[in-house]
């Protein structure tokens, strides 16, 4: 049974009945056959997406897991499947209608979850066995190194902000709200993750130990982590894990999480981030912490930042992890922290790299080199540092390196990769020996231009989930070009061109506006921004990594916080401008705008300042009015940070004045181009009243208008039908105003 078995029957699973459907995904051999050669939004669902993968304690084999989703069914199905590192040998292991996730190895064995419980199977797929009976309550596991413990991640009752109702009122839906955070991304917060440790006996799981019992604290941390904010010692006794220990107010205005180290034996948990009996300064909630005394010199070095995701050294002698440096900041630059245990002694091996490390995994035995993915200048590549801070780069190529991890050798990565034309798959990376060393000034263009590529690196490609579909597919081409910024600086955009590309012809075109505020413009493939889609539509698409985006050194990334409506808005017109004047295929007449998050309200800026450039706008989750945000997110450090001040405090700071002075709704007197407003009302993060405000306004004003409202989506599109609806809707605007 093939991975293309799953893939080729989601095309047809609207003519089944459903149990006939899920089976059907399970057995079907029908070959996807697309009614042409351009990417639809149909063909985008059907695509298989490589998850979680783990290599093999000898290097020779990985498993991985691939999502498939049922347009049909409006469902995910995820499946579990193994290769050899070489890529041949690929074979599916799930084979019933049963979600298989989180695969790991249990020395020659296969772990993953299925149900909420932990299983066990052999590499053929073969003597599965269920190890843990929680009622179906494990949401993430990791098995220590001797294979004689586990983490489980379970989900624990927590009332402490929202009151549990009184027991003779069942039916009741009300919630008694007592402090902030009592919403988080996407739910109101009734539970909290806590991490719990058990012994592995021939038996299964046995009780289990809450590391944080009777904390209130999140571990992983919301919203987004997971099993990576711990892990194992090599000696099985110790655990390191992340955590942000506060609550409400204090929660909501701060980003300081730290580092833990839990003594199985003793039971006992000590910070390594911090001296013993720290505490915190006090701090105005309304005001950015930029300035304030938690973000001072001499507190520095208690890392009053992110700091999550740790991985002990191989030899047990270090441990590393992500760090930010300030409190309130949510984009500050992720360094790379290593910690001595023999001399409590904290590192920041990365500063010749001004921009953020992402992903990271120790080299071999000898504990002494560390791989990391980052950005610069629009691409994700693979860089390496030793313990003296010598950065150096092993990759040089137009697309993203995503989540890497090492090879039981101790030599070669397996890493997934993506563009913008091809989807995720997993390669074979030697990283070579040597590397260029990026000295202090590595923020400048000219080091960073200069050929890096390592000596002996090799590369293959191990998966091809979705040739066979991407084997019918034109695909678009991708340029980058450099252009002057008002203030005189050098800015990146991608320039996208349609397949089957006619230099003679003139082309509809699409301004992107990237969101975050500080997220790359780097070579990502999405399932709803994907910039193949759009260009398969016919549309260019002009990229550009504006002022605010990491990748660029931090002096420019950090320009943004407080300027919203300043450079960034300049660079998005400036971009737009060249293209139209110096690229004869960009059709100046049929130019639209379009964007998410930050980049939506960039789309409800420039609707009030674009001076006819536009012929119509998309903003999706955009924020439309910056004093009703201020109060209407969950993160408050956010809006601290990057506006300075609540919007009643009398001696905001000019800053503060200036952004809510140029919020987007004070320009709806200025709006006279077509407009599409995009929101999930689960999102909380912005709310769903910000797009509802902004179409009404819209409407109000005589203006053409149109609003997609999903009650059962957060800040993105996650169903397959929604999914399909956004794209059918998103072009069917564009093609109304500019074809």
């Amino acid at each position: 049974m093939t991975r293309n078995t799953i893939l080729a029957a989601v095309l047809a699973l609207a003519a089944l009945a459903p149990a006939q459907a899920q089976q059907k995904m399970i057995i079907g051999k029908n070959n996807i056959a697309l009614k042409s050669d351009l990417l639809t939004p149909e063909g985008l669902w059907a695509m298989g997406r490589i998850g979680a993968y783990a290599p093999s304690p000898d290097g020779r084999q990985i498993v991985y897991q691939v999502g498939y989703y049922s347009v049909a069914e409006n469902k995910s199905h995820h499946v579990l499947c193994i290769i050899n590192t070489d890529g041949t040998g690929q074979r599916q292991l799930t084979t019933d209608a049963d979600n298989e996730t989180d695969p790991a190895w249990l020395g020659n064995s296969i772990s993953f979850i299925k149900g909420g419980e932990i299983w066990t199977m052999d590499a053929d797929g073969g003597n599965r066995r269920q190890l843990s009976h929680t009622d179906g309550n494990v949401e993430g596991y990791k098995f220590s190194p001797d294979g004689q413990k586990v983490i489980l991640i379970k989900s624990m009752p927590f009332h402490d902000i929202i009151k549990e109702n009184p027991s003779d009122l069942p039916k009741a839906t009300g919630r008694l709200v007592t402090d902030l955070m009592y919403r988080h991304w996407d739910h109101y917060v009734e539970s909290i993750l806590h991490p719990f440790v058990a012994q592995v006996t021939p038996d299964g799981v046995g009780t289990a130990t809450d590391i944080l019992e009777g904390e209130p604290y999140e571990c992983p941390m919301e919203p987004f982590g997971g099993i990576e904010q711990l892990d194992w010692s090599p000696d099985s006794k110790f655990i390191a894990y992340t955590c942000r220990k506060k609550t409400g107010l204090e929660y909501s205005i701060s980003t300081d999480s730290d580092i833990f180290l839990y003594d199985i034996e003793n039971k006992t948990t000590r910070n390594l981030c911090k001296p013993e009996g720290y505490k915190a300064p006090a701090v105005d909630p309304t005001k950015t912490l930029a300035t304030q005394s938690v973000n001072a010199p001499g507190n520095l070095d208690n890392n009053p930042g992110y700091d999550q995701n740790p991985q002990f050294s191989p030899d047990g002698k270090y441990i590393a992890w992500q760090s930010m440096a300030r409190d309130g900041y949510e984009a500050d630059r992720n360094r790379l922290c290593v910690y001595e245990f023999a001399t409590g002694k904290k590192s920041y091996l990365t500063e010749t790299f001004d921009s953020d490390v992402d992903a990271f995994c120790w080299a071999g035995a000898k504990s002494d080199v560390i791989y990391f993915t980052g950005v610069w200048h629009g691409t994700y590549n693979i860089y390496s540092t030793n313990l003296k801070g010598v950065v150096r780069r092993h990759t040089e190529m137009t697309a993203d390196f995503g989540s890497i991890k090492m090879l039981g050798d101790g030599k070669r990565l397996i890493a997934e990769k993506h563009s913008y034309t091809e989807p995720a798959d997993l390669y074979l990376i030697n990283p070579g020996m040597r590397g260029k060393a990026l000295d202090k000034d590595a923020s400048s263009v000219a080091n960073n231009m200069l050929p890096t590529t390592a000596k002996s690196f090799t590369m293959s490609q191990i998966t091809h989930e979705n040739q066979h579909i991407l084997d019918q597919l034109a695909k678009p081409s991708v340029e980058e070009r450099w252009v002057k910024t008002t203030d005189g600086k050098e800015m990146l955009y991608w320039v996208i061109l349609p397949p089957h590309f006619d230099a003679n012809k003139k082309y509809p075109t699409l301004l992107f506006c990237e969101g975050g505020p500080q997220s790359p413009v780097s070579q990502f493939w999405s399932y709803r921004w994907n910039f193949m889609i759009m260009a398969s539509h016919g549309y260019v698409v002009i990229a550009p990594n504006r002022h605010g985006l990491p990748g660029f050194g931090s002096e420019w990334c950090e320009e943004i916080s407080g300027d919203w409506t300043g450079q960034c808005m300049a660079d998005y017109l400036t971009a737009i401008d060249d293209a139209a004047a110096n690229l004869p295929y960009v059709d100046r007449d049929r130019m639209g705008a379009v964007g998410a998050s930050f980049g939506g309200f960039s789309v409800y800026y420039l609707a009030g300042h674009h001076d006819k450039r536009f012929k119509c706008f998309i903003a999706h989750d955009g924020a439309f009015n910056l004093e009703a945000m201020y109060t209407e997110t969950e993160e408050n450090w956010f809006s601290n940070w990057e506006y300075d001040d609540a919007y009643w405090n009398k001696d905001r700071t000019s800053r503060a004045s200036k952004t809510y002075d140029n919020s987007p709704h004070r320009f709806v007197d200025k709006w006279d181009t077509p407009i599409l407003c995009i929101h999930g009302e689960m999102d909380y993060r912005i709310n769903a009243t910000q797009g509802m405000s902004a179409f009404n306004a819209a409407r109000m004003k005589g203006i053409e208008a149109q609003l997609l409202i999903f009650p059962d989506e957060n800040h993105w599109v996650l169903k397959p039908q929604n999914g399909i609806l956004w794209q059918r809707t998103f072009f069917n605007w564009l093609d109304r105003w500019l074809k």
